[in-house]
């Protein structure tokens, strides 16, 4: 696909912190959220109705985008990393930074980071900070040539900018714990950072890049919103008609019309893959009784939030735009996944990966030209405590008896006589409400044994065997010998 370096398309890359499939109104027609801008990149653009993250939660899932690796094939089994956690990318591993950077490309990664990095330290205690000497391996020792952002989420301390390798300001207080929609933890602040001003200052940063940057470029932009502290400036409160939630919602929209309009100013948005997703479904901190009490649901139709195997967890709004290649208002019903980036560029550059990259990426260019059929063999997901499902075309079977997660039933007594497996036809009910486990024996069978290819190979595509990390500590596969995970 390549025509050379001068020719290759400009990637921008916005990735939402737990917005809803259901709260962007060009994917749900009854959102109470009009985001007016998505809704213009949508009508120039294509609407995936079909697309995944591969985690219910955050670390996770940005691990996945930028490696085209599943999230558990790291040391990383549940959960996520803290502000002060050590770095997670396993060192040398390609991800798509450092292969656009080899292709000619100036990269940029400004916003939430959240897949740790190496501070310095004064003593053992990994929160015992020196704010005075630089960063390993954050950002920059991944492709990218530059960073400007937050190490975690923006309820998690340390809160400070970090540019490039170095924190623009050293903490001068510790802020106390904040309550409610606005929560944030408690911990030591930067001298110049406030959390309501952090989105319209990445904002400006993206903007600035865009402006200045040399062509091709890629810019990855995680937004901390509307993740909490949910802080829609003033601008944008009471503005969505729902709640603070929505009007933040409407202020990453914002967001995105100021990417749009700085693409379109400096005469790259032809040439642009503009590309706009989220990590994971949307939080309960989003008040989902207010948000119902006025008729939205940030999951729409789906079963689940955040932290969840079920949809609603991992299924998540996306809408790409590139005027070049893409018709315009096009919709894409085939199921695809944020691990899917790093081979879509691949096949945008003419180059095949290596065997020991990309493992569980796939590229989607054929569905951004059109094309109506599958492109992946199956997607696994994977909740925050670490439970698994794969799905595979209308078959979904989930390796757990509940949620997985935070919904109901949670993990442990609510799950008490429950099957321990979960099998629904998302065609027949997308809601996931009824369990047809033992009716379909051999489509549970023949699932888990894909899975457990997927497991013992290190890859779910086509190559050489790779090895998992950390393959010893797999609490929720007891079902397959240890020693075999390789």
């Amino acid at each position: 696909m390549n025509s050379g370096t001068s020719q290759l398309p400009n990637l921008v890359y916005i990735l939402a912190d737990d917005m809803g499939y259901g709260d962007v109104s060009a994917l749900n027609e009854q959102s109470k959220i009009r985001t007016r801008h998505l809704d213009q990149m949508a009508a120039g653009g294509m609407i995936f109705t079909d697309a995944h993250s591969s985690s219910a939660v955050c670390t996770p899932s940005r691990y996945s985008l930028l490696t085209g690796r599943y999230n558990w094939r790291t040391t990383l089994k549940s959960g996520v990393t803290w502000g002060c956690s050590r770095h997670l990318i396993e060192d040398g591993r390609m991800t798509v930074a450092s292969f656009l950077k080899r292709h000619g490309y100036s990269t940029a990664c400004i916003g939430k980071w959240h897949l740790g990095l190496d501070w310095a330290l004064k003593s053992e205690n990994p929160e015992d900070v020196d704010y005075s000497l630089p960063i390993q391996n954050g950002p920059c020792a991944f492709g990218f040539d530059h960073f400007f952002g937050i190490s975690a989420s923006l309820d998690m301390p340390p809160y400070v900018y970090i540019a490039d390798d170095r924190v623009t300001a050293a903490p001068d207080r510790v802020v106390p714990e904040s309550k409610g929609k606005a929560f944030y933890r408690g911990g030591p602040t930067g001298a110049d950072f406030r959390h309501a001003e952090a989105l319209p200052k990445l904002t400006q940063k993206a903007v600035e890049f865009i402006e200045r940057a040399r062509r091709p470029f890629f810019l990855y932009f995680p937004l901390p919103a509307p993740h909490t502290p949910i802080l829609p400036t003033e601008q944008f409160q009471g503005q969505s008609g729902t709640n603070a939630y929505g009007d933040f919602c409407l202020q990453a929209d914002w967001t995105v019309g100021q990417v749009m309009n700085a693409l379109e100013r400096t005469g790259a948005a032809q040439n642009t893959i503009l590309i706009f997703t989220s990590d994971n479904g949307c939080s309960p901190m989003a008040d989902f009784p207010e948000l119902a009490a006025v008729g939205h649901h940030p999951s729409y139709h789906f079963r689940g939030h955040k932290a969840d195997i079920y949809e609603g967890g991992h299924r998540i709004p996306f809408v790409l735009r590139w005027p070049q290649r893409i018709r315009p208002g096009s919709v894409c019903r085939e199921t695809a996944c944020l691990s899917d980036l790093l081979a879509t560029c691949a096949h945008i550059v003419g180059e095949t990966l290596p065997d020991n990259a990309g493992e569980d990426s796939v590229s989607n260019i054929p569905l951004w030209l059109g094309e109506h059929k599958p492109v992946r063999e199956a997607t696994v997901h994977h909740s925050i405590d670490g439970s698994f499902s794969i799905r595979q075309g209308r078959w979904k079977l989930e390796l757990c008896p509940g949620s997985g997660g935070w919904s109901f039933p949670r993990p442990g007594p609510q799950c008490q006589g429950l099957p321990p497996i979960q099998l629904y036809d998302l065609d027949a009910d997308v809601g996931e409400r009824r369990n047809l486990h033992d009716q379909h024996p051999q489509v549970v069978e023949s699932l888990r044994n894909l899975l457990t290819r997927y497991v013992k190979d290190g890859r779910s595509t086509p190559g050489q065997p790779q090895k998992n990390t950390g393959a010893r500590h797999w609490p929720q596969l007891n079902w397959l010998v240890e020693s075999d995970l390789g």
